[in-house]
């Protein structure tokens, strides 16, 4: 007898991998095995190697949850179906924590998500249901993201309420306004932080993954004639700190109004981890930076600027760079952004020390799976780094607000497999019931689409059959805290995280 037919039949089914996780479904229709061949939309577009064959996908666990039968549903047997097999086959895109994201600066609505579904960690599945509402209120923003996963034995999850700082987590941030304002304040997790231009701090991130998110702080003032910046990773403990205080000194003079030179802005950087585990001797890194920059054109629709930057990381080495950033938005409907800089190194020295990688790279011992053999840990790196220049670009593109998409790369002259790619994507409402979000950072750039050890990942491909029905399954590829008998943290390992589902969204 067929499978399918076994199937309809309701006899036990044969296991079955998913996303190569081997689960054992338990036949009948109520366990919700979605049969693509049923499928018209897939029959007229699939592969000839694909078809008059059984694509089958277990989610026996998520229909128990939800307490309704998907497969009578022919609607969305396809269209999830379908959706599964985009990301399986189709499109690799990186949680931030849910969602690490530049383009999440751009919003300023309010809404509240809910939804239930099955998530796989590392082979285990457990129920999930998420409750994630993001709330402005002029120009104050609170953002929770409560996950609650329940084993097939009926508890939640140790490793997510394991310590009282677990708790504080839910929160994931309250900020007053955004970068760049007059006074900025975010408390929480931090999205891709950075100091002025990124020579020392840039695309930061205080959290590997969902279970070491942190509460760190950013507190921005802009005076007009003098400001400042200012970063702290983790409230809880000893973290990284960075401050930047800048001004300029022509404003309010009469020399204010010179072009070009009336804008003239002087910062002075400094940046320190006291984290006990930031050098091997338990020492604190600290890194100072100059600054200079001079805006070229200052237009209601057109503004760029051109800098230099000197960085300085106490005993080891230096680096010199200079670059030009454009702002476009003389289309109306869309906004450009370009940056281009290069960079001059010395031995000892490597750029944007505190990056998205920094908190997984910060300590990686001898017996670590990262280590492979020897060390690797980021002073190592420096250590080891020898004299070189290079080449960094980005592009940022946002259509209406809402399709967005951002792209980065480092090249460094003559070294191969050393870049660095940091990529982001949303479609928001340019494509009809399809959600698309994705963001990728990849270190030590070979094989451009290999997640590995050097790759952070996060993606969702979702269905909204209803402006307010989504089902959609969430991807991410982040880091763990790999912890002794002692509880010690004596490295990170690799952690792959799947979560089909359905929710709610409420915009209003």
């Amino acid at each position: 007898m067929s499978l399918r037919s076994r199937l309809k039949s309701g006899e036990a089914c044969p296991p079955i991998p998913f996303f190569g996780i081997p689960y054992n479904g338990t036949g009948g229709q109520s366990h919700c095995l979605l049969d693509l061949w049923d499928c018209p939309a897939f029959q007229d577009s699939a592969p000839a190697g694909f078809k008059k064959r059984n694509f089958v996908v277990p989610l026996g666990l998520l229909a128990k949850t939800l307490g309704f039968m998907i497969v009578r549903s022919t609607v969305a047997k396809c269209s999830f179906t379908i959706l599964l097999i985009i990301l399986a086959f189709g499109w690799s895109p990186a949680q931030i924590q849910n969602r690490p994201s530049q383009l999440g600066m751009l919003r300023n609505q309010q809404s509240l998500t809910t939804s239930v579904g099955l998530t796989v960690v590392d082979g285990k599945p457990y129920y999930l249901f998420n409750l994630t509402p993001e709330l402005s209120f002029g120009k104050l923003g609170i953002g929770l993201d409560l996950n609650i996963r329940v084993g097939e034995d009926g508890k939640i999850r140790k490793e997510d309420f394991n310590e009282a700082y677990d708790y504080l987590r839910v929160l994931r941030y309250v900020r007053w306004a955004h970068k760049r304002d007059p006074l900025y304040v975010r408390a929480g997790s931090l999205d891709y932080a950075r100091l002025g231009h990124g020579s020392i701090m840039y695309m930061y991130r205080n959290s590997p993954s969902y279970e070491q998110r942190k509460i760190g702080v950013e507190f921005d003032v802009d005076g007009g004639k003098y400001g400042f910046e200012s970063v702290y990773s983790d409230i809880a403990g000893a973290g990284v700190l960075g401050l930047r205080p800048y001004f300029r000194p022509l404003k309010g003079t009469s020399a204010g109004d010179i072009p070009i030179l009336g804008g003239l802005e002087i910062g002075a950087t400094y940046a320190a981890d006291f984290h006990e585990r930031a050098k091997p001797d338990r020492s604190t890194l600290v890194i100072f930076g100059f600054d200079v920059g001079l805006p070229l054109l200052s237009l209601p629709s057109l503004h760029s600027t051109l800098y230099s930057d000197y960085t300085k990381i106490v005993d080891y080495g230096s680096g010199v760079s200079a670059g030009v950033d454009l702002n476009f938005t003389g289309l109306g409907f869309a906004t450009l952004n370009a940056k281009y800089e290069r960079r001059f190194m010395g031995d000892q020295f490597l750029p944007s020390y505190f990056d998205a990688f920094y908190e997984m790279e910060r300590y990686v011992p001898y017996n670590d799976p990262l280590a492979l053999t020897g060390r690797l840990d980021k002073v190592a790196k420096l250590e080891t780094a020898k004299k070189t220049d290079g080449y960094y670009g980005e592009l940022w593109l946002s259509i209406l607000g809402t399709f967005n998409v951002i792209g980065g790369y480092y090249s460094p002259v003559g070294i191969e497999n050393a870049g660095i790619l940091h990529v982001e994507l949303e479609t928001g409402n340019v494509l009809p019931g399809i959600v698309l979000i994705g963001g990728y950072d990849k270190k030590n750039v070979g094989p451009v689409f290999k997640v590995d050890n050097n790759s952070l990942l996060y993606a969702q491909v979702g269905y909204k059959p209803l402006p307010y029905f989504l089902v959609s399954v969430v991807y991410q590829w982040t880091f763990i805290e790999n912890k002794d008998e002692f509880g010690i943290v004596r490295g990170y390992v690799p952690q792959k995280r799947i979560e089909p589902k359905v929710g709610f969204v409420f915009n209003f």
